[in-house]
């Protein structure tokens, strides 16, 4: 999706009419414009070119974002709006004593004042100053009915414009008639420039909540580290230090970076230790150790050790980098539920102008010529009173807010619609290594044979493994080095791999095996291990999904070590709680069905789906999704197929890139207890955006009516234009402000 800066929009009116224009472009198959962001994904083969035209040509512009590059936020429109609110208030308070102050309130004016003609010609010079000063409404209003795309500046500007007119024209007919006593009772001086200036303290509030809302994405992009260590060798051999720009490194150079320091790039460890501050990565608090071989990511702090990294990833591959793209990227998206107030947003702002002139044709009817300001004032109010902004913001806002509440806790959504969709989740299908499980074997259990010690096992397993690459060998090595045991002397020769079955050895001139039991039954007293404790230990051990791998020395039986991929120390907790929320937790494995079953067992799985091939995973996935709205969670290759088939693809970020690529939601801590957290966030989003949408409708629905005067007859409930101002003012900041309750919400549970 190519991303595009749009400049010029004021509502959700403006946003529906570039959508509308750069879908008619022959290529272009799919348009999502972001007012708060003010920006604009376009996917489809139309050129740049083309795509800018179709938003110049309605009213509009466009601008094409750099490859890689993420929409700038910044809050610089609430500093404009508050000077320009200052200013008006300056010029709209002695307008306000002129025109109301004497009459409302016996305020004394000056004596030139006291003549209709000079107060009316005050009025009009006070509130022509407002006016120019907030003639950004004018100049946006009126270009958008040019381009036959009315906003909400042209209901603001129809308004406020109207009511100086008529006033003008007023003060004209009754100067001419000498009717000086009786002339300032009929003006509307006042409501035009109080129109302007309550529409823009409702912008300067709007500006600033909707600022507050882009606040975790602008963190973000603060967080890209500006300068960086380079180290080279010059001539003589000797390493020289340099500090450079970030973007003056390149994959494969070496930086350093000492205690306290930013991690510029992406790298990996190649000398040194060191303690890293994840925090603005991952939302976790408590710093990792890292070692030589260990990966770092740019904006993470190096708390303790200097270190030295070769650059993995850099610019806008880096971590960060496509974090923050993935965030920005959402906020350019569109949730699914935002479509009906597009379609209302799309015809709004010309029905409110129908209903605005059909409500001054009735009360002039019902009035009489005698009171044309009356009529005139109610087909005002139902102008300023109508609010698209609220409409066009209930959705964004509430977007925004949530995918920043996800990226500062690790849960990162790809688009709008990917956050409205987790929240209707039913089912969960999990996989079972690296997402239930670790992913790393890791030994849990040592039985060694009788009058065989436990370190002797141990001493002579690590004497043999250490030579293997495979990952059981591994956390035989990783077990022992852990471990407070001595190694005096290796001397292992025909050191050999047999696959398929163990390895073997000679140690101190006696052979020295290991594997499984079909390969030690070669050569050694199996009767002893076969009736022994040990036997029917390796047979329940078996039963719980581990594996033994057994070891015999000099044709004597040892004992063996089991080893498993261990569950994740949340992974049953966060089981417990999907199914708490009503959700249907299904394990899809590659694995054997014992090894499942007893994994499934522990994390308090219900239902176990094992030996199953990528395609056949994919297959299941759209099986359950027959029966509910289908969630896939996985880390590797394999998993992509069925991340993608899924309504949901979730992936573990520890995960594989194919994976992530295919997932509509990344877990950047690779912890389960997030699945249920981005869960819960998008259904705490899901009934924010709706909470939005009914204040906005209901908000036009109730305010229409009341503003063209419909309960006069009933009830005497009239309502004057610069209250209706007020009102239109406010709903746009209210949305703004619910939607900055998703940031209380706890989306963890204690």
């Amino acid at each position: 999706m190519e991303q595009y800066s749009v400049k010029g929009m004021s509502c959700a009116a403006c946003s529906a009419r570039v959508e509308k224009a750069v879908r008619a472009v022959p290529g272009v198959n799919e348009c999502a414009v972001s007012l708060l962001t003010n920006s604009m994904g376009v996917e489809g083969d139309a050129t740049p070119e083309a795509i800018i035209d179709a938003v110049v040509k309605a009213g509009y512009k466009a601008k094409l974002m750099p490859a890689g590059k993420t929409q700038e936020i910044e809050d610089d429109e609430t500093g404009i709006l508050l000077r320009r609110l200052l200013i008006s208030l300056c010029i709209l308070l002695p307008l306000m004593y002129v025109s109301m102050g004497h009459n409302m309130f016996g305020f004394p004016l000056p004596a030139l004042l006291e003549k209709g003609s000079v107060n009316a010609i005050a009025q009009a010079v006070l509130s022509l100053v407002v006016i120019i000063i907030n003639r950004k409404f004018y100049i946006s209003g009126f270009k958008g009915a040019i381009h036959r795309s009315p906003n909400m500046d042209t209901l603001v500007a129809m308004g406020s414009g109207v009511s100086y007119v008529y006033s003008v024209v007023y003060t004209i007919i009754q100067t001419l008639r000498g009717n000086e006593e009786h002339m300032v009772h009929g003006l509307y001086f006042e409501s035009a420039a109080m129109i302007l200036v309550l529409i823009t303290v409702g912008k300067t509030l709007e500006a600033r909540s909707k600022g507050k809302t882009t606040d975790a994405l602008r963190s973000l992009m603060n967080l890209k580290p500006m300068v960086a260590t380079r180290i080279t060798i010059d001539e003589n051999g000797k390493e020289v230090s340099k500090i450079v720009g970030v973007s003056e490194i390149k994959v494969d150079d070496i930086f350093a970076v000492k205690p306290g320091e930013s991690i510029p790039v992406d790298g990996v460890i190649i000398s040194g230790t060191c303690t890293v501050n994840e925090a603005a990565l991952t939302g976790e608090s408590i710093p990792v150790d890292k070692e030589e071989g260990d990966t770092v990511s740019a904006a993470t702090i190096n708390r303790t050790g200097y270190i030295k990294c070769r650059a993995t990833r850099v610019g806008n591959d880096t971590t960060l980098a496509q974090i923050i793209k993935m965030v920005s990227d959402a906020a350019a998206t569109k949730a699914p539920i935002a479509k009906l107030a597009d379609k209302v947003s799309g015809v709004f702002v010309p029905t409110v102008i129908g209903i605005a002139f059909v409500t001054f044709i009735i009360w002039f009817a019902a009035k009489g010529f005698a009171e044309p300001g009356y009529a005139l004032e109610r087909a005002i109010s139902v102008l300023v009173i109508s609010c698209p902004c609220a409409l066009g913001l209930a959705t964004p806002v509430a977007i925004m807010v949530g995918n920043g509440v996800g990226a500062r806790n690790g849960i990162l959504f790809k688009t709008a619609a990917s956050l409205e969709t987790a929240g209707r989740t039913e089912i969960v299908a999990l996989d079972k290594t690296g997402t239930v499980t670790t992913g790393e074997p890791a030994i849990t259990d040592i039985v060694p044979a009788e009058g065989v010690s436990e370190e002797e096992l141990l001493r002579l397993a690590y004497i043999l493994e250490m030579r293997s690459e495979h990952p059981l060998a591994k956390a035989v090595v990783k077990y022992f080095e852990a471990g407070d045991y001595a190694l005096s002397d290796d001397g292992l020769e025909e050191f050999e791999v047999l696959p398929g079955s163990g390895l073997r050895g000679r140690y101190k001139g006696k052979e020295l095996i290991g594997g499984n039991a079909a390969y030690l039954k070669k050569g050694i007293a199996w009767e002893n291990f076969m009736e022994g404790e040990t036997a029917k230990a390796a047979e329940r051990l078996s039963k719980e999904g581990k594996t033994p791998l057994l070891f015999a020395y000099d044709g004597r039986f040892l004992g063996f070590i089991a080893v498993a991929d261990k569950i994740k120390e949340e992974s049953k907790e966060a089981i417990e709680e999907l199914k708490e929320m009503g959700i249907r937790v299904v394990m899809l494995t590659g694995d054997s069905e014992n090894t499942a079953q007893a994994v499934a067992k522990l994390a308090g799985i219900d239902e176990v789906v094992a030996g199953v091939t990528p395609d056949i995973k994919a297959n299941t996935v759209n099986e359950l999704k027959k029966q509910g709205k289908t969630a896939m969670v996985g880390d590797g290759i394999n998993d992509a197929p069925a991340l993608t088939t899924a309504d949901s693809g979730i992936a573990i970020g520890a995960g594989t890139d194919v994976a992530i690529d295919a997932a509509d939601v990344v877990l950047v801590k690779s912890r389960l207890t997030d699945l249920v957290a981005a869960i819960r966030l998008s259904r705490i989003t899901l009934t924010n955006i709706k909470e939005n949408l009914f204040w906005a409708f209901i908000y036009n629905i109730l305010g229409i009516p009341i503003a063209a005067g419909a309960w006069i007859p009933l009830f005497g409930l009239e309502l004057k234009p610069m209250f209706g101002a007020a009102a239109m003012s406010l709903s746009s900041f209210c949305v703004c402000m619910n939607a900055l309750r998703i940031n209380l919400k706890k989306i963890y549970r204690k």
